[in-house]
């Protein structure tokens, strides 16, 4: 049950996204845009609640419950990096805007692009543990919430793994090819 909810709360969120920038670029209804632009929120909020009743009400928690944390940690660090790409994306589309800008693809400014994503992830998992330990209090039963904490710890070594991989830019800047090959 709790999956097909995160599931549908992840539609949802690309669809309030979906219908924010064709009511502003399309139908050029800014401020209905705006208004389901920030309706996004709001589906990160019904799936907290969703999750914390279905841990009240009894079920032992599962990895899909601590998905419903992660899934928020990543909305909120994440969604309105996610938003202004595909704004940038509509407007140059159907607004005449200008093409969005690529992330840099070598050198130095390569590599404060990957730890700037890297601080990104810090945030999400840091709201994602709030919300888990959060969650495993709420609940107050260990044998019911020790899935959570197993997500915690697996997240935990996923950010160890992204850290080394965006710092080692820094050591190991990633090398232009082209120019490379006409040097």
């Amino acid at each position: 049950m709790i999956t097909a909810f995160i599931i549908g709360c992840e539609i949802g969120f690309w669809l309030f996204v979906l219908a924010g920038l064709f009511s502003r670029y399309v139908l050029k209804l800014k401020r209905l845009g705006s208004v389901l632009l920030l309706c996004t929120p709001v589906v990160d909020l019904v799936l907290i609640v969703a999750t914390v009743v279905d841990l009240r009400n009894g079920a032992t928690a599962n990895i899909t419950h601590g998905l419903a944390a992660v899934y928020i940690g990543v909305s909120v660090a994440y969604g309105h990096r996610m938003i202004k790409w595909a704004d940038e994306r509509f407007a140059h589309r159907f607004a005449g805007g200008p093409p969005p800008a690529r992330p840099p693809k070598h050198g130095r400014e390569h590599a404060i692009h990957e730890a700037k994503l890297w601080l990104h992830h810090l945030v999400a998992w840091a709201l994602g543990c709030v919300v888990l330990y959060a969650m495993v209090w709420f609940v107050g039963d260990e044998q019911r919430t020790s899935a959570l904490l197993s997500v915690v710890k697996l997240w935990t070594v996923v950010l160890g793994i992204d850290l080394l991989w965006s710092f080692s830019y820094l050591i190991w800047p990633k090398k232009d090819k082209a120019a490379s090959r006409q040097g």
